[in-house]
């Protein structure tokens, strides 16, 4: 017999993404990531590293969201011995924050429902 889970030691545990229509993904929590790891490091590849990603699939996927959005994402400038860097372009650096505050306001709606959804476990027990 499996062990009783406590409703306490029980979490929420979610990711946001959007798609399109026919359910190819375009941005969601991962990408935000590699770009906000992008402005924290100031590259591509520091912030493929810090988040143990490979560079050349990551490039990929970025470049296939700017095919489907419609706008860069980054600005890139090639570097001799002390290597290349990247900043968010103007259009990146807008959808990071708007994707931070759209998180925000999701990340509390689901915060306050996963509390009465527990107040219902807990009242089940």
């Amino acid at each position: 017999m499996t062990k009783k889970v406590e409703v306490p030691e029980i979490v929420l545990q979610h990711k946001m993404w959007l798609e399109t229509k026919g359910g190819e993904g375009i941005f969601g929590d991962g990408k935000w990531q590699i770009l906000k790891a992008v402005e924290e490091e100031g590259s591509l590849t520091a912030a493929c590293q810090k988040l143990g990603l490979t560079y050349r699939r990551t490039w990929g996927d970025l470049k296939k969201i700017e095919q489907q959005l419609g706008f860069p994402l980054l600005n890139k400038s090639r570097g001799g011995k002390e290597g290349g860097t990247s900043e968010l372009s103007a259009q990146g650096k807008a959808l990071v924050e708007a994707f931070d505050e759209f998180h925000k306001d999701v990340d509390e709606k689901i915060r306050i429902a996963f509390g009465e959804f527990r107040r219902c476990l807990l009242s089940l027990t």
